[in-house]
């Protein structure tokens, strides 16, 4: 299910969104935006989960699986 919202953007990067369509780089103004919005809740959520970790004791088990998450390549998309 999906809801169908308005929004203001500049001009200019309405511009530069109808460009990246022209061109093929993406197949609408809506699946930039929702692309964009979803990695931009996942940077929310992973802030609120980093400001929970730094409030907690320390975990040497923890501690170690972070560093090596903190190695691997993250997918954006």
């Amino acid at each position: 299910m999906s809801t169908q919202i308005a929004v203001r953007l500049p001009d200019e990067m309405v511009s530069e969104l109808d460009e990246l369509i022209s061109t093929g780089e993406a197949p609408s103004r809506a699946s930039v935006i929702e692309q964009a919005l979803r990695r931009e809740l996942r940077r929310y959520l992973y802030e609120r989960e980093a400001k929970i970790l730094a409030s907690t004791e320390p975990d040497p088990e923890l501690d170690a699986w972070i560093s090596w998450y903190s190695t691997q390549p993250m997918d954006l998309d």
